[in-house]
This record gives C-alpha cells, sequence and structure tokens, in this order.
C-alpha cells in the first residue's frame, strides 16, 4: 500500500527567509553600494591605518549629508578624494579627479549650473592642493597665475584634471628641488655657493629640456634622472679642487624660486 503523502502548507525555512530580507534591506538601503565603494577606495589607497582611513571616509559622508553638501564642504571631500592616490598611480589617480569633479558640479546651485565646475572653486582647490602639498603661499602663486580660470568660467573636466595633475607633479618637483639644494650646502645652516648652485640649475634645466610633451609628470621624472655622477660633475667644473676660496652664496629660497621658474615656463598658460 502506497504511504500516503501528508498534505498541508510548505514551511519555508525562516533562517533563509531572514537572509533573504536582510539582503534586501542592505540593497534597497544603499548600504551594499556604500560599503562595496568604501571597500573599493581602501584598495585603491592601500593606506597604511585601514580602520581609520574608513571612519574618515564615512565621517566624510556623514558630515556631508548632516550640511546639506555646501560648497566649503565640497571643497574638503574633493580634496580627500583627490589624497587618495599619487599622481603616479595613474588610473587611480584619473579616477579619483573624475569623482571630485562631479562632486563639485553637482554641488552647486542649480542656476550656477553652466556645464562645469565653477572657476573660482578650481582656483580653490589649486590653493589647497599646493598648500596641502608643501607649497608657499608665494612658491603657488606663479604657477596659480599661469593656470587659474576666471571665477565666472565653467572648467571643463580635462582643463581641471590637467590643473589638478600639474599641481600634485609641481610639488613634488618643488621637493625634489630642496634635495638637489641640500646635496650642493656644505652644511644645513650654512647657504650654498652661488656658483654651485647655478651649475645644479643649469643641469636641471638641461633635464626638463629633453622631457618637452603635454604630460607635465614628465618634468618630474627627468629631475629625478639627474644621476648623482652628473652633478657630482656638474658641481666640479663650477669648482675645481684648486680654488679653496668660497665666493658669493644663494640661499634655499632663491635655489628654490630659479627651480619652480624653470618648470613654470614650461607649463601651458590657460588663456
Amino acid at each position: 500500500m502506497a504511504e500516503k503523502r501528508r498534505s498541508g502548507p510548505v514551511m519555508s525555512d525562516p533562517k533563509a527567509a531572514k537572509c533573504e530580507t536582510d539582503h534586501e534591506f542592505l540593497s534597497q538601503s544603499g548600504v551594499s553600494a556604500l560599503l562595496r565603494g568604501a571597500l573599493l577606495k581602501l584598495v585603491e589607497s592601500r593606506s597604511e591605518d585601514p580602520i581609520g582611513f574608513l571612519a574618515e571616509h564615512f565621517g566624510h559622508l556623514s558630515s556631508e549629508v548632516d550640511d546639506g553638501g555646501s560648497e566649503n564642504l565640497t571643497v574638503s571631500r574633493s580634496l580627500w578624494h583627490l589624497s587618495l592616490s599619487h599622481h603616479s598611480q595613474r588610473s587611480a589617480f584619473n579616477n579619483n579627479v573624475r569623482v571630485a569633479y562631479e562632486l563639485l558640479t553637482q554641488s552647486a546651485p542649480r542656476r550656477r549650473r553652466t556645464g562645469g565646475v565653477r572657476g573660482v572653486v578650481y582656483t580653490e582647490v589649486l590653493r589647497c592642493l599646493c598648500s596641502e602639498g608643501g607649497l608657499s603661499g608665494a612658491s603657488a602663486a606663479p604657477l596659480l597665475q599661469c593656470i587659474q580660470c576666471h571665477d565666472y568660467e565653467a572648467v571643463p573636466f580635462e582643463l581641471f584634471r590637467q590643473g589638478v595633475l600639474t599641481c600634485s607633479v609641481f610639488a613634488d618637483y618643488i621637493r625634489k628641488s630642496q634635495c638637489l639644494y641640500a646635496a650642493v650646502a656644505r652644511a644645513p645652516d650654512r647657504p650654498a655657493e652661488r656658483a654651485l648652485c647655478q651649475a645644479v640649475l643649469a643641469t636641471l634645466q638641461e633635464a626638463l629640456e629633453t622631457a618637452d610633451g603635454p604630460d607635465v609628470a614628465r618634468y618630474l621624472e627627468a629631475s629625478a634622472k639627474i644621476s648623482p655622477a652628473k652633478l657630482a660633475q656638474a658641481m666640479a667644473e663650477a669648482r675645481p679642487p684648486s680654488q679653496q676660496q668660497e665666493g658669493p652664496t644663494m640661499d634655499a629660497q632663491e635655489f628654490e624660486d630659479a627651480a619652480a621658474a624653470l618648470f613654470i615656463a614650461r607649463v601651458r598658460k590657460v588663456t
């Protein structure tokens, strides 16, 4: 005799239902996308403090919501995105520039949205990038005069990206020039000989002239390729061993200004 099958409602597994409900909750609330985005940023930045990085990331998001996305706060948030990757990590850097650009574009009042970031905001971002890169206002001013726009202009993405890249590279370049000056100076508390500084600057100029191209990062690469032997040769020619008496000197700021001028002369001016 065949065994009778029991009839009645089929009971679903409450644990499976709960998991499905949890998944729907996370998906519908946007938390899944939020966490995914945070983890992607963490992987891109390779932060030495992952927990602190995530805390800062979500702190920025929370502040933006509480403040209603004000323009000043959005600039701060954009700068944070721009700090997540070095410009040498070009793919990640470009992605972060795109995120920053979109944040700045969307934060503008509707009546001011003209198809790009406002010139006044763009200039402020560049100024902050130079400051965060360790540049003084006096060092950054000549560069900003070349690449800033009028306050009322709408800055397209490619111009924005190029400006951000130029400031990031320039900050690294200035640090490199400071290292060159330290190599020339005989003691940290004494200025270097002018003849030696001029020889090093001439070597730097020669390196920059071989790196002409649309990508400003080439200038930094060229300056970094100045070998110790090349530097020593230039210094030896400027001051032969037979010359014992020291000549006129050049302080660190004058050397930095001269090195900066060599870089800025090759930056395409925004018109």
